[in-house]
């Protein structure tokens, strides 16, 4: 027996019956009924595939990354790197869906089309509508990140406001006095992203409690940007010696300004931040920083949203790591002028 011969007796064509059994497609619940009523019929043994058919299931993962116009930060490229092989070791396909602005119809098939069995979402904002559309539709779903509710949904984060308060402390204890923050771009933090405003609220704290002068800049997510933002620091506050930062994409063209400007790293100026491991290893001088565990966030965005696949009533599960500071070769004793 074959897919031809389920085709006939459905009295639908061979794709429809191949997108049904694969659930690549979306197909009406009435013709999909009638293709499992005609395979049980015939006690058709099919592949993988049909199994999840007939248990509800696509066997795939959907993941929403941020939009295809923008270049994904190393971090970013690591958090779809560890989804795709976590899924792949259990034996599960990723379907990835970028969203915002003109993407948001591709969002929008990943949830109202039976295409993938739960979504995992990156890039969260304090108030996401994609996280409301998500509950709204009952599809089982996981973020890299967490809104301002954090106890309604399930969730694996990184502690940005604690990770800048210790690179602040960090960068105090080595006599810096005037530091400034170096943050996303002022359209995300705008947009309500969740990392730049726990950033914010971090360093602000940080630089309350050690009674330091602390300043705020947005950047965009490269090093054209990193490198406009740098002048710009130098040039309204020359009294600045350290920055800490999450923009791991500006930060060549930091070092770039730094060095046109005659100030060494970690020599006459101290840089910190939180980045991924491999990122910060490889900045020359080694960063010092939070390591993103991204590749174990990634996994364990696909360990949750498993279970929530096969408990969805059960209670969300969070996991907020907080890393620790690894001390390399970008920070130093604040210079002290002769």
């Amino acid at each position: 027996m074959n897919i031809g011969e389920i085709a006939r007796r459905s009295g639908v064509s061979r794709s429809t019956v191949s997108y049904a059994l694969s659930g690549k497609r979306t197909v009406s619940e009435a013709t999909r009924r009638r293709i499992q009523e005609v395979i049980d019929e015939l006690d058709y043994r099919p592949n993988a595939a049909a199994r999840a058919l007939k248990e509800g299931r696509t066997r795939t993962l959907g993941l929403v990354i941020p939009p295809a116009g923008g270049r994904l930060t190393y971090m970013q490229l690591e958090f779809v790197a560890s989804v795709l092989e976590a899924a792949a070791r259990v034996d599960l396909d990723v379907l990835l869906s970028p969203s915002g602005g003109d993407h948001d119809r591709s969002f929008e098939r990943i949830v109202s089309g039976r295409r993938v069995d739960g979504v995992i979402v990156m890039e969260i904002r304090l108030e996401d509508p994609r996280v409301t559309r998500l509950q709204k539709a009952g599809m089982p779903f996981v973020t890299i990140g967490h809104t301002a509710q954090p106890h309604e949904t399930c969730w694996v984060d990184v502690d940005y406001a604690t990770l800048i308060s210790r690179c602040v402390y960090h960068l105090a204890d080595l006599g810096h006095h005037h530091i400034a923050l170096i943050n996303r771009s002022a359209e995300l933090l705008a947009a309500g992203y969740g990392p730049g405003h726990r950033a914010r609220e971090g360093f602000t704290a940080a630089v309350e409690q050690r009674a330091v002068t602390g300043v705020e800049f947005c950047c965009a997510d490269d090093a054209p940007a990193g490198e406009a933002c740098m002048e710009q620091i130098l040039d309204a506050h020359p009294e600045i010696t350290a920055v800490a930062t999450i923009n791991e994409a500006a930060l060549p063209g930091v070092q770039r300004a730094l060095e046109r400007a005659g100030l060494d790293v970690p020599g006459r100026f101290s840089i910190a931040g939180v980045a991924a491991k491999h990122w910060a290893e490889e900045f020359r001088p080694q960063l010092t920083a939070a390591d993103v565990p991204a590749l174990e966030m990634g996994s364990l965005a696909v360990d949750l949203l498993i279970e929530r696949i096969a408990e969805p009533n059960a209670a969300p599960k969070h996991r907020l790591l907080a890393p620790p500071i690894s001390l390399r070769s970008s920070t130093a004793p604040a210079f002290a002028a002769p």
